[in-house]
C-alpha cells in the first residue's frame, strides 16, 4: 500500500474515532448518540455496574442527555429529553431488578414516597425476569412522561416530572446504587 493511502486511512480511522460512532465499555459497544423521536441524544457516560459483596458484574448502563452534563442534581432536574439504558450481562428475575429499583427511590426519595409509590408499583409491574443481553431503558419526554421499554417492546410510560426525578436519582442522586457508576454516568 503507498504512503499516501495509508495516511488517508490513517486519518479515516482517527476521524471515525472522533467522531464517536461507539465507545466501548465492558466489552460492550455503545453508541454515542441516539434518537428519540426528533431529539438527538448524546451519550454522556457510560459504566459497569457491580455487586462489590460477591463481585458480580450486573449490567452496563448508559446516560443519553439532549444537553451533556457533570452535574448529576442539574441532569436529574433538568426538563430534557434523556434516557438511562441498561444491558444486562446476567440473567436476573424481575424481584432483583423491582427491589433495587424500590431500594433506590427509598434512599433517594424517602420524602415523597406517599405520592411515588402507586407510579413506582406500576413501573415494577412492568418489569419481567432479563436474560444476559437484554436491554431495559427507561426514556422521560417532557410532558409525556417516563417510559419503561424492555427487549425492544415499549412496556408502559408513567407520568410527572416527580417520577422521573425519582428515578433518574437511583443511579445519579446523593446516594446511587453505584457511585462509582454515578461518575461514569456524568463522563468522570
Amino acid at each position: 500500500m503507498n504512503t499516501i493511502r495509508k495516511t488517508c486511512l490513517v486519518a479515516f480511522s482517527c476521524l471515525l474515532c472522533e467522531a464517536g460512532l461507539s465507545r466501548e465499555v465492558g466489552g460492550l459497544s455503545l453508541p454515542e448518540s441516539i434518537k428519540v423521536g426528533d431529539k438527538t441524544l448524546t451519550l454522556n457516560g457510560a459504566g459497569l455496574r457491580t455487586r462489590y459483596i460477591i463481585g458480580v458484574k450486573v449490567y452496563i448502563a448508559g446516560l443519553y442527555l439532549e444537553s451533556v452534563s457533570r452535574d448529576a442534581a442539574a441532569v436529574v432536574s433538568s426538563e430534557q429529553v434523556k434516557r438511562v439504558q441498561l444491558t444486562f450481562l446476567r440473567a436476573l428475575d424481575r424481584e432483583q431488578i423491582t427491589d433495587a429499583i424500590g431500594k433506590g427511590f427509598e434512599r433517594n426519595s424517602k420524602e415523597q414516597m406517599s405520592a411515588l409509590k402507586a407510579r413506582l408499583e406500576k413501573l415494577q409491574g412492568f418489569i419481567p425476569d432479563v436474560a444476559a443481553g437484554d436491554k431495559l431503558e427507561i426514556t422521560y419526554v417532557p410532558g409525556e412522561g417516563t417510559t419503561l421499554t424492555v427487549k425492544g417492546e415499549e412496556k408502559g410510560t408513567i407520568e410527572g416530572k416527580d417520577f422521573s426525578d425519582a428515578l433518574f436519582s437511583v443511579w445519579l442522586g446523593r446516594d446511587p446504587v453505584d457511585e462509582d457508576l454515578k461518575k461514569a454516568l456524568l463522563g468522570d
